[in-house]
């Protein structure tokens, strides 16, 4: 198993162009595997709809996502709360820093420490609080190709 992981992980590439919907294709022992948000969904048996947003250097541009907002929910007592501010979660109430710990380890690992949070970490707890559906699978292809694209450089 590890093995066929490995292999997979090896030839994974992406196969979308900037104005397609975003695919990856991989190959394991000669059989090529085409995934795309869809076909990911089917084969999980979940939805993949909601908001098609993956950003990790710059804020996602969401309507009706403003990061002033959701940094003074989490920081409530920061009155000088900005986009640009250091993101920590020693400041986090023990409701959030459990939030932000199941995203980190459940729905968008990530390696290293967890005292920073990233800005798509912010923005998916922004999801989770306010109710908003974002596409689960499109978040999976994009951690698995960040996760292979950092293992490369």
């Amino acid at each position: 198993y590890i093995k066929l992981v490995k292999e997979f992980y090896s030839n994974l590439r992406m196969a979308s162009n900037q104005n397609e919907e975003f695919a990856l294709t991989s190959s394991v022992k000669g059989e090529r595997i085409y995934l795309n948000a869809r076909i990911l969904a089917s084969i999980l048996h979940i939805p993949h709809t909601g908001l098609y947003v993956f950003e990790h250097k710059k804020w996602p541009e969401v309507e009706g996502f403003h990061p002033n907002q959701i940094l003074s929910i989490l920081y409530p007592n920061d009155p000088n709360v900005h986009p640009n501010m250091a993101l920590t979660t020693n400041h986090l109430s023990v409701d959030h820093r459990l939030l932000h710990h199941l995203i980190v380890h459940q729905i968008l690992p990530t390696g290293g420490g967890y005292a920073k949070l990233s800005r798509m970490q912010v923005f998916l707890m922004w999801c989770i609080l306010s109710k908003i559906e974002f596409c689960f699978p499109l978040l999976m292809l994009k951690t698995m190709v960040r996760a292979f694209s950092q293992k490369k450089s």
